[in-house]
This record gives structure tokens, sequence and C-alpha cells, in this order.
């Protein structure tokens, strides 16, 4: 299970263990949290009170400080679970809905014509159309492109790069995704 940072302003910084997160709140590092309470943490007793230490962790928190990074200057990293996930297991050419085994990273120009491989280059597509397209463009193959490729969002980078998202999570980021993602159900 991982906790959702968020910077203080509410931007999205890192998926982080329980472990990682009991750090922030022992350190007094965490300003608000929202969602569930999803673990409860029990120290040492207090040899003037007798009380035991608890750290109750949420979901999602956001911590002090200002981030050395600017989020919108990162780009997304592109992995086949993101693209297959952003383009949700759907092949660009036949439209057909495939599991992740029988799916390919498909450059739209390939590498034999100097495509790269980046986001605005790359859709999924399963292996009977991959091996069919080869190293044409989709025009030189008649193969017309079903969707368009696009750059995921900070939001939608988050989801993608997680399989195991609690609902609140879920929520709370979706209510952050563009109009305009492919995530929305």
């Amino acid at each position: 299970m991982k906790v959702l940072k968020l910077s203080a302003q509410g931007l999205p910084q890192s998926w982080i263990s329980l472990e990682q997160a009991v750090l922030h709140y022992a350190a007094d590092e965490v300003r608000w949290e929202v969602g569930a309470r999803v673990a409860v943490f029990r120290g040492g007793h207090n040899a003037v009170t007798g009380g035991q230490s608890v750290i109750a962790v949420n979901s999602i928190i956001g911590t002090k400080g200002v981030p050395n990074i600017n989020p919108f200057d990162l780009k997304p990293g592109l992995t086949n679970g993101k693209l297959f996930a952003r383009d949700r297991n759907v092949c660009a050419y036949c439209g057909g809905h495939f599991d992740e085994c029988d799916l390919t990273r498909e450059h739209i120009i390939p590498f034999a014509q100097n495509g790269k491989d980046h986001w605005m280059n790359v859709v999924t597509a399963c292996r009977a159309c991959n091996h069919r397209k080869s190293s044409r463009t989709p025009e030189q193959a008649r193969m017309p492109l079903l969707y368009a490729p696009y750059v995921p969002s900070l939001w939608e980078d988050f989801i993608l790069r997680n399989r195991r998202i609690l609902a609140d999570q879920m929520e709370f980021l979706m209510a952050h995704l563009p109009k305009s993602s492919r995530l929305h159900a």
C-alpha cells in the first residue's frame, strides 16, 4: 500500500511507503491529511505519563516545505505499463481490447524512419497489428490511427504509475484530471 504525498499546496510529489509516511508524521512535517486512515503505528510508552506513542497514517498527506522541483517541469517517464494504461489496453489500429501480455509499444513513425521513443510517437497496438504495420507509417500501411497519442498530465501520470490506488486517492486524483483525459471512466 502506498500513501500519496502532496506538497503543502496540494501538488502530487510521490507515492511513498507507510514507513516513509510515518517518518513525515514523526518529524512533524505533515501539514494536512485527507482520505481514509490506512494504518496505525504504536510505539513505546512515556516513562512519566505511561502513555503510548501512536501515529495514525492517512492515505493522502500534504507535507510542509517547498518542493525543490517544479512538478510541471517533469515529463512523465514512458513505460509500457503506463502507455497501455493511458490507452486503456485498446489497440490503436483494430480497436480491440487486449490483456497487457498481448500488447506492444507501437511507434507511429518507426525507428527505421527516424521516429523517436516519446509519448507523442507511441500508441498501444496488438501484436498482429504491430506486425502488419511493420516499419511503415500508418499512412504507408493504410492503417489509420483510431485515437491520437498525448503526453499524460502530472495527475494522470500519478494514476498511471500506481496499480493499487485506494478509492479515496483515485477520487482525489481524478478530480484534477484534464477534461480531455482518456482516464475518465
